[in-house]
């Protein structure tokens, strides 16, 4: 039971405000109550009693009623002054000084009252060392002493506001780049689902209109091995949407290398990969564009040009990132055709490159470039 109970005393502290909080109240009430029990100057300690009075007042009120509140605290700073001339004063000071750094401190205190309150305790102090006979010294000192307090809390306050803006402002700046993130996931995801599973649902169709009203089984069946073909490719394509959200992304290159050893597989085709410059890091939203991009420029090659031979080139050596696929244009293509390649300019785009393709020197050129 004590343990807990330390421990949610612990957990308090460490929530409370190190300066204006709790704990920093406790303490200098604490103060507040042996100065003016202990302390010697009993013509200065009805005075303090009202400024305890207004102490206690905005100790209690401040989260419900904060105006007045912070009101009777500036009154818990005035009050010690008036009376900081007389002998036996350093309880009065513990109080004025208290009060005050308290009153600066508070968060979302307006400047106009800080320098509304600073301007009344000089006054206060000038008229009380005048009325008790002190000479220049005093008079400049004392006041001073308070200016310093002042603009000493003053920087600190300002320092701690402008920590907690740098605080948030990494924050949101953290929540944005996951919302990016997931958004960037969550379109990859569903470009991969809506690509294969309407590839793999018109294959199914058509598998079963043949069987149904053609009663032709070899087609049906190659329709069935066309749609499970698709179903592993769609499955590929997940894998590498989803591992964009682990540590363990395989680099650009060696993705590359791997799809052009799993489409020399699928097709047979001759597939040259070159790389050029030193290959680096780029964000994975640019890397999974160019694999996306490589793989639909590999599958217009085995429709367009089948058996043909394919270039891929990966260059680093700019200060943009570009991938070239060059592959025999065939017969007929003088254009683009399908949404593919729409899909792949527009998901370059997105990370903000750029995609071209057509015929160079006569041969079907699909280039994209990304920032890096």
């Amino acid at each position: 039971m004590l343990r807990r109970l330390a421990r949610r005393g612990l957990g308090l502290i460490r929530a409370d405000d190190p300066e204006t909080g709790w704990l920093v109240r406790i303490v200098l009430t604490g103060l507040f109550v042996w100065a003016l029990g202990f302390w010697p100057g009993v013509e200065v300690r009805p005075v303090l009693a009202l400024s305890f009075a207004a102490w206690v007042f905005w100790v209690a009120a401040d989260n419900r009623f904060p105006a007045p509140a912070r009101a009777a605290l500036a009154v818990a700073a005035l009050l010690p002054a008036a009376v900081s001339a007389m002998p036996h004063n350093g309880a009065a000071h513990l109080f004025l000084y208290g009060a005050l750094f308290t009153f600066v401190l508070l968060p979302r205190m307006p400047l106009w009252a800080i320098l509304s309150l600073t301007g009344a305790l000089i006054v206060v102090l000038l008229v009380a060392l005048r009325l008790a006979g002190n000479g220049p010294t005093a008079m400049l000192t004392q006041p001073g002493v308070v200016v310093v307090v002042v603009l000493f809390s003053l920087h600190r306050r300002e320092h701690r506001l402008r920590t907690e803006q740098t605080l948030r402002a990494q924050e949101a700046q953290a929540r944005a780049a996951a919302l990016d993130e997931r958004a960037r996931i969550a379109r990859e995801l569903h470009d991969v689902l809506a690509h294969s599973l309407g590839a793999l649902g018109v294959q199914l169709e058509v598998a079963e209109a043949q069987l149904t009203e053609k009663r032709d089984i070899e087609a049906a069946a190659e329709r069935v091995r066309r749609a499970r073909r698709l179903a592993a490719d769609g499955m590929t394509e997940a894998r590498s949407a989803v591992a964009a959200l682990r540590s363990d992304v395989p680099s650009l290159a060696r993705a590359l290398d791997n799809l052009v050893v799993v489409h020399r597989e699928n097709h047979g085709h001759t597939v040259t990969l070159r790389i050029d410059g030193t290959p680096r890091a780029l964000p994975s939203g640019a890397e999974v564009s160019l694999q996306r991009t490589a793989r639909e420029a590999l599958t217009n090659a085995a429709k367009h040009a089948p058996g043909a031979p394919v270039t891929m080139t990966l260059d680093f050596t700019g200060s943009s990132v570009r991938l070239v696929v060059d592959n025999p244009a065939g017969s007929g293509r003088t254009g683009e055709t399908g949404f593919g390649l729409i899909g792949a300019r527009e998901r370059i785009a997105l990370v903000g490159g750029t995609l071209d393709a057509g015929v160079v020197d006569g041969a079907w050129r699909v280039s994209a470039e990304v920032p890096g």
